[in-house]
């Protein structure tokens, strides 16, 4: 523990009613600001839809400063939920990063005042390349909403800041703004939960949406098998070397005719005498339950906890021959669970 974090706080300096006041009037005034916004919402706004869908490129977004923080997620938010979208700074523009911009694109300006300087600069060579401009400002009387084919109004009556200083509510509506042109679009294309989950390869829910139980089975030399004719004695050796809990015991065209586990095992234990030479088929469960590997691995979960619960299932082609398995830690190590 650092020194600092040994500190106890400095609740002698504050004053805890007012500052739950504050915080809720800096809520309240930005909702207020966003339930004004969508009164607003009218022509121009279908007006953006369709000229970002008619788009033959990609969305470009800039802004600088506060705008610029909401530019980078606006962007990042259109990329995700199915409209090509990148950020550029205004000032690198300037500097060469115009040059990726094409006349194909669609660039989407944010700024409060409508008069940043990088911006409005920047707004005529835009048009030289030929690309169609959105503003997004707070002012429609402003440079940037002239210079604009569609501007968005984003205005609003007060910022949240105590000093009137702070772009808060402002900056509030510019995001939520946004959110409804993204989520406009991604309803105009018929962007789906799959397509979201392409987009998200690496998140939980692309894991979920994305990855099949041929992805997480084990397959060929590693799947304990033995034939119907087996011993007890010979399943175990099997299961014990494959390190899967069980063996799949299957007939001699490879379809599945039932499983011996840990726990059949076990039971077979508490009988007296030698059951090492005992029939596998005559201990085994004969309907152990089953997948196809074209499945979703996180249908495994609803088949392995129906009760009586499971921690395998057997992978099975149509005719019910032997493809794979899988265990419940294979859905753990694949992230899927």
């Amino acid at each position: 523990m650092t020194a600092l974090a040994a500190l106890p706080p400095r609740t002698d300096r504050l004053d805890a009613p007012r500052a739950l006041a504050l915080a809720r009037d800096v809520l309240a005034t930005e909702a207020t600001a966003i339930v004004a916004l969508s009164r607003r919402l009218a022509d121009p706004f279908i007006a953006a839809v369709a000229l970002i869908l008619d788009c033959r490129g990609r969305v470009v977004v800039s802004g600088i400063g506060k705008s610029g923080h909401i530019a980078h997620k606006l962007a990042a938010t259109l990329a995700s939920t199915g409209t090509p979208a990148f950020f550029v700074h205004p000032a690198e523009a300037s500097h060469g990063d115009l040059g990726m911009i094409t006349a194909d694109d669609v660039v989407l300006m944010l700024s409060n005042s409508g008069e940043t300087d990088e911006l409005v600069l920047l707004a005529p060579h835009i048009r030289r390349q030929g690309a169609k401009m959105i503003a997004l400002t707070g002012n429609e009387q402003s440079s940037l909403a002239q210079a604009a084919d569609v501007h968005l109004d984003a205005a609003v009556d007060a910022e949240a800041c105590p000093l009137g200083l702070a772009p808060t509510a402002s900056t509030t509506a510019a995001l939520a703004l946004g959110d409804a042109l993204a989520l406009a679009l991604l309803d105009a294309r018929g962007f789906s939960v799959e397509d979201f989950a392409r987009s998200h390869p690496g998140g939980a829910l692309g894991r979920r949406l994305l990855t099949r139980v041929r992805d997480v089975m084990v397959s060929g030399s590693a799947l304990p098998v033995v034939g119907s004719s087996a011993s007890l004695g010979e399943a175990v050796v099997v299961m014990s070397g494959k390190g899967m809990g069980m063996t799949v015991v299957c007939d001699a065209e490879g379809r599945v005719t039932g499983i011996f586990t840990d726990g059949d095992l076990r039971r077979c234990l508490t009988r007296a005498g030698d059951v090492t030479r005992t029939p596998v088929q005559d201990v085994m469960t004969r309907t152990p339950r089953t997948i196809g590997p074209d499945r979703l691995a996180i249908d495994c979960v609803e088949l392995m906890e129906t009760p009586p619960k499971v921690t395998q299932l057997l992978v099975v082609d149509d005719q019910r021959r032997l493809v794979g398995a899988l265990h419940l830690h294979d859905l753990f190590r694949a992230r899927v669970v």
